[in-house]
């Protein structure tokens, strides 16, 4: 059976996808400091809600990882239907949702 990568083959930071997922709910990060000491902060509060844990670092870390979706659309006609934003929109509602006591994913 063969394998096939769904992905945007687009590279985005971790930073980006924090900043628009929190600007989803109307909370600009502004971030200090350096490296495992670097924190996002709430612009308005300055409240520290975002934090480097190295417990979710890989064992192997690697500097950039991209998805290749080239042998699914060649194979199979596979193309994305949303963009990385829709992406992160469509997942915050879920989490929204989730919160609210809405998941009608179960």
């Amino acid at each position: 059976m063969p394998t096939f990568v769904l992905a945007t083959g687009e590279m985005h930071p971790v930073r980006e996808f924090v900043e628009k997922s929190f600007k989803h709910v109307g909370i600009t990060i502004e971030w200090e400091g350096k490296g495992e000491a670097e924190v996002g902060k709430c612009s308005k509060s300055g409240e520290t809600i975002v934090r480097v844990d190295p417990k979710y670092y890989r064992p192997t870390e690697v500097e950039q990882l991209l998805g290749d979706p080239s042998k699914a659309t060649k194979q199979l006609g596979w193309k994305r239907k949303c963009d990385f934003d829709t992406l992160i929109k469509e997942m915050m509602e879920g989490d929204l949702d989730s919160v609210r006591g809405n998941d009608y994913r179960q």
